[in-house]
């Protein structure tokens, strides 16, 4: 479905990209403006939460200048081993969708759906499992814009909310930045050697 090997747009603005737990939730009409905005509440802290898991940046040595520096990252990696535990448990004990790749923004998203597939003009909540740490998924509204005979589901979002979009933008971003600085990586590690 997504090669990868390009920037990843949905909707013509920068896009999340990842095989993730989803699952599509059929809703009967619009959502009522206060369930609205408890979505976009709950969708903050899920957001905000994934943001503190995530390293944002590559721990080469630690800082000579901090004599706890040594032991500070062993905490970090010690947090981590704890995190991905819970996470296991968590999993464990609350069954997620299946995986799926999925491409996302604050506009909307395309995933591989499975059948039963939803109808295009569907309205629904497309529920985006990011980590397995985290007890809830990402609850997105919107309604379904396409369905390919392959399974391709895209849907466009209602308005999620400014804090909800922004952080949106940013995991978008910093995956954006991470992909180019892999790449990067990657072709000064299969470049010959020439010099000599």
């Amino acid at each position: 479905m997504f090669d990868g090997a390009d920037t990843v747009v949905l909707y013509e603005e920068l896009a999340f990209q990842d095989v993730l737990p989803v699952l599509w939730r059929v809703s009967p009409g619009l959502l009522e403006p206060d369930i609205a905005a408890g979505l976009a509440e709950r969708n903050l802290q899920v957001l905000q939460a994934w943001d503190a898991m995530e390293e944002h940046g590559p721990i080469e040595k630690p800082d000579e200048s901090n004599p706890y520096a040594a032991d500070i990252l062993r905490l970090e990696r010690k947090m981590n081993l704890l995190l991905d535990l819970v996470g296991q448990i968590l999993a464990a004990n609350r069954p997620r969708p299946a995986t799926a790749s999925v491409r996302f923004n604050a506009l909307g998203a395309v995933w591989r759906g499975t059948a039963p597939l939803p109808e295009a003009g569907a309205q629904g909540v497309l529920e985006v499992h990011l980590h397995d740490c985290l007890a809830q998924p990402l609850r997105l509204p919107g309604r379904v814009t396409n369905v390919t005979p392959d399974g391709n589901v895209k849907a466009r979002f209602i308005p999620l909310g400014e804090a909800v979009a922004d952080l949106i933008e940013k995991m978008a971003f910093r995956r954006h930045r991470r992909q180019i600085a892999g790449t990067r990586t990657s072709v000064r590690l299969t470049r010959p050697n020439t010099e000599r």
